[in-house]
C-alpha cells in the first residue's frame, strides 16, 4: 500500500474513533431526582428546580433532572436513601433522623439545645459539623447537602404554654425520636404521627398540638386548629433541629466526566445547603406574618423558663453520649464539638 493510501486509510479508522469520543463526551446525563414532597412545594419550587436549572446551565445541558416529587418511585421517605444507594434514583432529598441508628454520627445534630433556630444559620453549622464528624456515616454517599429544617415550634390548639409544666398532659405531635425525647423530659406526651395527619387529629381530640418548623404549618393548615406557638429568644439554641440531606448514587456521581463532576460540585456542598437555608428561613418569615395575621400568638418564653427547659433535657444527651460511646463511637466530643460549632453560627 503506497503512502497516500496509508495516510487515508489510517484516518478512515481515526474518524470514527474521534467522533465516537466527542459523542461521550457530549452525551447528556438525565439525573433521577425524587423526594417526598408535592411539585408544589417549597423544596420543589426553590431548592430542588433552581439547582437543576444552575447544573444544567454550566453544563451546556449535558446535565439534567428529572424530578419525582411526592414519592413518584414509590417506598417511604425513609427508604430514599436506599433508593439512593441502589440506583433507583440518582439523587434524592430525605432526613437521617428518619432512619434511628443509620447515621449515628449525625444524630448529634438532632439533641436539644444545640443549634441556632434560623435556616441559614442552622444549615451553615450542620454542614460544618458533617464535614468535620460526619462524612463515614455518608460514605455509601456522594453527600450534597446537609441543611437545617429549622427549629422545631410547640404548637397547641386551646392551653398557651409558657412553662414546661404547662406542658403536662399534652399530647403533641412529634417528628423525630430526638423531638419525643424532649417532649417527654419536658412532661409531655409525644405522638408518632405524620405532619399531614395533624390537622385531623387535633380536630378529633388524638393530639393537643404538635411539634414543627414555622413553614409547616400554614401548609397543613395546622395554623387553623392552633392557636399559641411557644419559642425561645432567637440568640439562643432552639429546642430541636431535623438534619436534611439530599443524597447522590455515588457510582453515578463517580461514573460522570470530571468537567461535569465540577459542576455538580459547585453547585453542591456549601452552595446548595445555604440555598436550601435561605429558602427556610424565607418560608419561615411568612409562615410567621400569615399566622399572626390570623391572631394566632407567638409566646415567646424568658429566659429563668428556658433554663429550666435546658436543665429538664439535660439527661436526653447524656444518654445519647452513652448510646454512641457503646456503638464505638466519642460520643462526649461529638455533642461538645455540635455545641461548639452552634454556638458559632448563633445569631448575637
Amino acid at each position: 500500500m503506497n503512502l497516500p493510501t496509508q495516510l487515508f486509510s489510517s484516518l478512515g479508522l481515526a474518524i470514527p474513533l474521534v467522533l465516537g469520543a466527542s459523542a461521550v463526551q457530549a452525551q447528556t446525563v438525565t439525573l433521577k431526582f425524587t423526594h417526598f414532597l408535592p411539585s408544589t412545594s417549597n423544596f420543589q419550587k426553590n431548592v430542588a428546580e433552581p439547582w437543576c436549572a444552575a447544573i444544567e446551565k454550566d453544563s451546556g445541558g449535558r446535565l439534567k433532572c428529572q424530578l419525582y416529587p411526592s414519592l413518584q418511585l414509590g417506598g417511604t421517605p425513609a427508604q430514599i436513601a436506599d433508593q439512593v444507594k441502589n440506583g433507583v434514583a440518582d439523587v434524592g432529598w430525605t432526613s437521617p433522623s428518619y432512619s434511628t441508628g443509620r447515621f449515628p454520627r449525625t444524630e448529634a445534630l438532632e439533641l436539644p439545645f444545640v443549634l441556632p433556630v434560623g435556616g441559614l444559620s442552622g444549615a451553615r453549622a450542620m454542614w460544618e459539623y458533617t464535614q468535620k464528624n460526619g462524612m463515614e456515616d455518608f460514605k455509601d454517599f456522594k453527600l450534597l447537602a446537609m441543611f437545617s429544617g429549622t427549629n422545631l415550634v410547640i404548637s397547641t390548639s386551646t392551653k398557651p404554654v409558657l412553662v414546661p409544666e404547662d406542658l403536662k398532659g399534652l399530647k403533641l405531635r412529634s417528628p423525630s425520636r430526638f423531638a419525643a425525647l424532649f417532649l417527654s423530659s419536658q412532661g409531655g406526651t409525644p405522638v408518632n404521627m405524620p405532619v399531614a395527619a395533624v390537622t385531623e387529629g387535633i380536630q378529633k381530640g388524638v393530639v393537643d398540638g404538635a411539634m414543627a418548623p414555622w413553614e409547616v404549618l400554614p401548609v397543613t393548615k395546622i395554623d387553623e386548629v392552633t392557636k399559641y406557638h411557644m419559642v425561645g429568644e432567637a440568640n439562643l439554641p432552639g429546642f430541636g433541629q431535623t438534619p436534611l440531606a439530599v443524597l447522590m448514587n455515588k457510582q453515578k456521581y463517580d461514573g460522570l466526566p470530571a468537567d461535569l463532576k465540577a459542576v455538580i460540585d459547585k453547585h453542591s456542598g456549601v452552595a446548595l445547603s445555604e440555598l436550601a437555608g435561605k429558602v427556610w428561613d424565607s418560608g419561615n418569615e411568612d409562615a410567621k406574618k400569615s399566622i399572626t395575621a390570623r391572631g394566632n400568638k407567638v409566646l415567646v418564653i424568658k429566659e429563668a423558663v428556658y433554663n429550666g427547659m435546658l436543665k429538664a433535657a439535660a439527661p436526653v444527651e447524656a444518654d445519647w453520649i452513652k448510646q454512641a460511646t457503646a456503638r464505638g463511637l466519642d460520643g462526649a466530643k461529638l455533642a461538645a464539638d455540635v455545641h461548639a460549632i452552634g454556638k458559632k453560627y448563633i445569631s448575637k
